[in-house]
C-alpha cells in the first residue's frame, strides 16, 4: 500500500499555570487606553507644586498588576479560568493521541480507514484552535477590564504624587525601547514602587497572604505582571512515509 504523507499544523493549547495567569512566556496583555486628559484632570486633585522640574519614570503596566488589588483580582480570574484550561487540555490530548495512532498504525490501515482518521484529526484540531482563540480573547478582555479599572483610580493619584514630589515629567517605561520612548533610565528616577505603595495604602486592600504568590517578584514593583494565558505548541507528528 502506498502511504500518503499528511502534514498537520501544530495544535495550540491553552495552558494556564494552576494559580497564576503568567508563568510561561507569552505576549503580555495590551495595556488598556489611559483615561483622557479631560477625565484625568477632572478627577485629579489640585497639584500642590505645578512648577516641578524633576523627571521620573514609572512602569505603569507593572504598577497596575503589582497592587494588592491587582494581585487579588488576577488570582480570582486565574481560578475562574481553570475549568476552561482543563477542557482545552483534554481536547489537545485527544488530538495528540489520534496523531500518535496515525503515526504508529498508518501503514497498517486501509486507504479508507486512514483517510477517515486523517479527516478526524483535521476536524478536531480546527475545533481546538478555534476554542483556544476564543478562550484567549475572553481572558484578554477580562484582564483588560481589571487593568482599566485600576488605572482609572491610579491616574489621578499619580498626578497628585508627581506634583507633591516636584516632578515635571513622568515617562512610562512599560514598553522597552525601541517600542517605547525611554532608551535608558536608572533606578533612581523610577517611582513605580512608591506609587504602588501609595495606591495600596489608599485602596485598603490587604496584601496577599504569605506564600500566595507562585512566581518571582518583580524588581521594581514587587510582583510579576500576569499575562494573557500562555500557549504551548505541541509538535505535530507527521505520519510515516
Amino acid at each position: 500500500m502506498t502511504s500518503k504523507r499528511v502534514r498537520f499544523l501544530p495544535a495550540t493549547v491553552f495552558l494556564l499555570p494552576t494559580l497564576a495567569l503568567a508563568q510561561a512566556a507569552s505576549a503580555p496583555a495590551a495595556l488598556p487606553a489611559a483615561p483622557s486628559a479631560a477625565a484625568s484632570s477632572a478627577a485629579a486633585p489640585a497639584v500642590t507644586n505645578p512648577t516641578g522640574t524633576k523627571l521620573g519614570t514609572i512602569n505603569i503596566e507593572q504598577a497596575i498588576f503589582a497592587t494588592n488589588e491587582g494581585q487579588r483580582d488576577f488570582e480570582v480570574l486565574s481560578k475562574k479560568l481553570e475549568p476552561k484550561q482543563n477542557e482545552l487540555k483534554g481536547m489537545n490530548d485527544e488530538v495528540e493521541n489520534l496523531k500518535k495512532q496515525l503515526n504508529t498504525q498508518g501503514d497498517n490501515l486501509s486507504d479508507d480507514a486512514r483517510g477517515t482518521l486523517v479527516k478526524q484529526i483535521e476536524q478536531k484540531q480546527k475545533s481546538l484552535e478555534r476554542a483556544v482563540q476564543d478562550a484567549r480573547d475572553d481572558a484578554q478582555n477580562q484582564q483588560n477590564e481589571i487593568a482599566q479599572r485600576i488605572l482609572q483610580k491610579m491616574a489621578p493619584m499619580l498626578v497628585k504624587y508627581a506634583g507633591e514630589n516636584g516632578f515635571g515629567v513622568i515617562m512610562d517605561t512599560s514598553n522597552p525601547w525601541p517600542n517605547g520612548p525611554v532608551l535608558w533610565a536608572g533606578p533612581a528616577v523610577d517611582i513605580t514602587k512608591p506609587v504602588v505603595d501609595t495606591y495600596n495604602a489608599q485602596s485598603n486592600v490587604p496584601a496577599p497572604a504569605p506564600g500566595a504568590a507562585k512566581r518571582p517578584l518583580g524588581s521594581a514593583s514587587g510582583a510579576t505582571k500576569p499575562a494573557v494565558p500562555a500557549t504551548s505548541k505541541p509538535q505535530g507528528t507527521p505520519p510515516p512515509k
